[in-house]
């Protein structure tokens, strides 16, 4: 497509010379009137070009443009030459089909608008002859884009703010958990209910798939199917993320864990999480801090990102703005159940905002800061020797280390965690010792660490080491507990002693060595992390900082929104009653002078000369109550045609039915004529009796083929 709003002249021209006979004369008839023979399309095709570009025709044409058509003309232009089918997507919500058809076919019939063919699509476009007169409009896509300053007195319905101290304790109740999913998918009811206790409003089972979808997250590879795991390599690249981007990150993963099953795992998974990342992030540019969106307005943006993106595609064919990937056969981020996945996404984790009336925000609201900040002297407070309180001001990184060992208690008005020989047990198996736990607690605390905590810590550091069980499974056992081994129900277990202290088990369940050592009397058993760096060292980010495709035409500074003021209005009407008077003058036999009527009042006639002497062929179109016979021939004329129709009937209860649809038939029930209609879109097939249909209205095709 072509990002300049109009194509050349010749083009114009070369797709109305390319009409098929009947529709070039037909239209140059209704503007030149009777064509004198021998035809010479050429020369026609020139005449038309010098009419439409006489000044007093362009100040007709401008006069008539309403509201709508200046936005049916910006759309187009911000578009970039839709198909129909575009259009209509663009306008769901607001214009019907038949609407939105018969406004396409007006402005065509003023020759404001063409279609001509791109490869096998038929595209619409803009009469670059009438540029003096659009120029003005295509920039004024205000109107495409409707939104409100914020007002902050307006009650709020966002989730609550899912900042890093709440990650942070996602992540801690994560680790303190050891069955998570229900045999048939899904969380486990306990896990949901403690996460409604300890995480008031937030989507924790979204997040969590989310996590998983980022492989933040892994289902442990011991046998226990239900059991996740971090992956260190994956986590510490992502703590090293702005907050802002760790955010992007987190509604991208949603997005993909809620749509996964429309595809099939590919090779390209990561690339279609970077496409997905980079759509979020320019989303979210394009809106500005201090206005509110109603839904109609955030799907165009989206919309409109995808197509630009989708004419961006680099030589792998995967452009960013198919954030799903072609190769994956998922739905288009604009499609109607994406685009609300990816809303809510970006609401669960505080990157988008609603009002109790429906307008949707950019988070955070102007004045706040959406950085990482160098955390104060002390950024929590120990409440009691075991447990703390984490302040705003908390950096991510320290976060995420206490909550590798401790547990988290409440995330509501405060964030509270607490340290307990489980959590901190964790933190050994995760290469964290006593000395660095402590260190942490002093620093962000303000040395405000008791004495009893850190004896307490010391000891639990003491009896970890003297029972270690690896993965493997491997049995270490220290020089003064290596007495276990003769005992049972450990002996048992032995296979046999690779080394002093060091034994191989049978089997490959943890489990039931676990149980055999409890059983022994020992209750700290060291099980380091089985989940290894999938990249390790430090060579690359798999979670790169999302670029923004930097929107260069789809939103640029507008030069003001166009206006249809009253007196545009005015002057339409005047330019109409002139016609009307100058019609009323003609002797006229009655067809003609409706049909001339008919197109004044659809702002076809620019000048009184195109009212004498016309050659005009009287249509009906519809036909309604009584009318059997106009309705049976309008029916009929239709499936000749193949055009469509619309249609209405009243319910038993008076309520009217409105129907678009491909008539295929006429036929005969029970002494009645029942009208077989193929609806539009596909539904069931509509068999109705002519008699109880009040409106029969046949849908005029466009002169271009459609």
């Amino acid at each position: 497509m072509n990002s300049v709003p109009f194509q050349s002249p010749e083009v114009w021209k070369s797709a109305l010379l390319t009409l098929p006979d009947n529709s070039y004369f037909e239209l140059m008839r209704s503007v030149f009137g009777n064509v004198k023979t021998p035809f010479n399309k050429q020369r026609l095709a020139d005449d038309l070009t010098a009419f439409l570009s006489r000044k007093e025709v362009q100040e007709a044409i401008a006069v008539y443009i309403d509201e709508t058509d200046v936005r049916i003309i910006a759309a187009i232009a911000t578009l970039e030459e839709p198909a129909q089918g575009e259009l209509e997507t663009f306008f769901a919500g607001e214009f019907s089909y038949a609407e939105l058809h018969g406004i396409l076919l007006n402005l065509e019939e003023r020759l404001i608008l063409y279609r001509f063919q791109d490869k096998t699509i038929r595209r619409l476009s803009l009469n670059p002859l009438l540029e003096p007169v659009l120029a003005p409009i295509i920039t004024a896509r205000e109107s495409l884009f409707p939104s409100q300053p914020l007002a902050f007195d307006e009650p709020d319905l966002s989730a609550p703010a899912l900042d890093d101290r709440v990650l942070a304790a996602v992540f801690a109740f994560i680790a303190d958990e050891t069955d998570f999913f229900k045999a048939e998918g899904g969380l486990r009811k306990k896990i949901l209910d403690d996460g409604r206790r300890l995480f008031p409003g937030l989507d924790l089972e979204s997040l969590i798939g989310g996590l998983l979808a980022l492989k933040l997250l892994q289902q442990s590879g011991d046998g226990s199917a239900g059991l996740l795991a971090l992956d260190e390599s994956k986590l510490r690249a992502f703590k090293g993320l702005s907050v802002s981007d760790r955010r992007e990150y987190l509604a991208a993963g949603i997005c993909i864990d809620k749509n996964s099953a429309k595809a099939p795992p590919t090779p390209y998974a990561r690339g279609r999480l970077q496409i997905l990342v980079r759509f979020i992030h320019t989303f979210l540019e394009v809106l500005q801090m201090d206005r509110q969106y109603p839904v109609s307005t955030l799907r165009r943006i989206a919309d409109i990102l995808e197509r630009e993106g989708n004419e961006k595609a680099g030589p792998l064919n995967r452009p960013w703005g198919s954030p799903w990937g072609i190769e994956s056969g998922m739905t288009h981020v604009s499609a109607p159940g994406v685009f609300t996945t990816m809303l809510e996404a970006l609401q669960t984790v505080g990157l988008l905002g609603v009002k109790a009336e429906g307008g949707y925000f950019r988070c955070p609201p102007p004045g706040s800061e959406l950085r990482e900040t160098p955390s104060p002297a002390a950024v929590i407070a120990m409440d009691t020797p075991f447990s703390c309180i984490l302040y705003p001001g908390l950096r991510f990184e320290d976060a995420l280390a206490l909550a590798s060992f401790c547990i988290v208690r409440e995330t509501g008005t405060a964030v509270r965690f607490e340290l307990t020989r489980e959590s901190v047990v964790r933190g050994f198996d995760r290469d964290m010792n006593a000395d660095a736990m402590l260190h942490l607690l002093d620093r962000l605390s303000g040395n405000q660490v008791e004495q009893n905590l850190r004896w307490t810590v010391k000891d639990w550091e003491t009896r970890y080491t003297g029972v270690s069980l690896y993965q493997g499974l491997v049995l270490i056992l220290g020089e003064d507990r290596r007495y276990l081994a003769e005992t049972e129900p450990v002996a048992s277990l032995i296979i046999r002693m690779v080394a002093p202290g060091v034994y191989l088990l049978s089997g490959n369940e943890k489990n039931g060595a676990v149980q055999a050592l409890h059983k022994a009397g020992i209750d700290i058993i060291a099980q380091p992390s089985p989940v290894k760096e999938a990249f390790p060292g430090e060579r690359y980010s798999i979670y790169p900082s999302p670029a923004s495709a930097h929107s260069s035409y789809v939103f640029p500074e507008a030069s003001g929104l166009y206006s249809v003021d009253q007196r545009n209005t005015e002057r339409a009407e005047q330019y109409k009653q002139r016609f009307r008077t100058a019609l009323e003058k003609l002797a006229l036999p009655k067809g003609e002078r409706d049909e001339l009527a008919a197109r004044i009042e659809r702002r076809l006639i620019l000048g009184e000369s195109q009212l004498v002497g016309v050659s005009v062929r009287y249509e009906k179109l519809e036909a309604r109550g009584l009318d059997y016979v106009g309705k049976t021939a309008i029916a009929k004329q239709a499936i000749a045609a193949k055009q469509l129709i619309e249609i209405m009937w009243a319910n038993q209860d008076g309520a009217m039915n409105r129907v678009i649809g491909k008539p295929e038939a006429l036929e005969k029930s029970g002494g009645e004529t029942l009208l077989v209609l193929n609806p539009v879109p596909p539904d069931d097939m509509i068999r109705l009796p002519l008699g109880k249909i009040s409106l029969l209205r046949r849908i005029k095709q466009s002169i271009f083929g459609e």
